[in-house]
């Protein structure tokens, strides 16, 4: 599975625009640096304000690696673009980003499937 993976070209999403920016470049930077070690094919993709979508089109990537933090990457905005032009990516699914960003939500969804939460 691996080696199928080397022939992809791999985008490693990092910055947003969220208050946690500079540690999503970090992390960003790291990821990418891990990938050309180990002979993957991998663009450094960094995303700001504009055309989100024609940046990654643009780019020709055939995987998204998520390493945005906050905003864009944890709620499942960029997950579903990412879905809808057919882009592969790292991570959790839209509905599972969203909810997990909407406490209430996702304590009240625990509640009905019968597990403990806190009050």
């Amino acid at each position: 599975m691996f080696g199928v993976l080397k022939n992809l070209k791999i985008g490693v999403l990092a910055g947003g625009v969220s208050a946690e920016r500079e540690v999503s470049l970090k992390s960003g930077r790291a990821v990418y640096n891990a990938l050309l070690r180990r002979g993957y094919n991998a663009l450094f993709i960094d995303l700001q304000q504009g055309d989100v979508c024609e940046q990654i089109r643009q780019s020709g990537i055939e995987l998204a690696f998520i390493a945005l933090h906050g905003g864009w990457g944890e709620n499942g905005a960029i997950q579903g673009m990412l879905e809808i032009m057919g882009i592969p990516y790292t991570g959790s699914g839209v509905l599972a980003s969203a909810l997990s960003m909407d406490k209430l939500m996702s304590k009240r969804l625990f509640q009905q499937a019968g597990l403990k939460v806190p009050d």
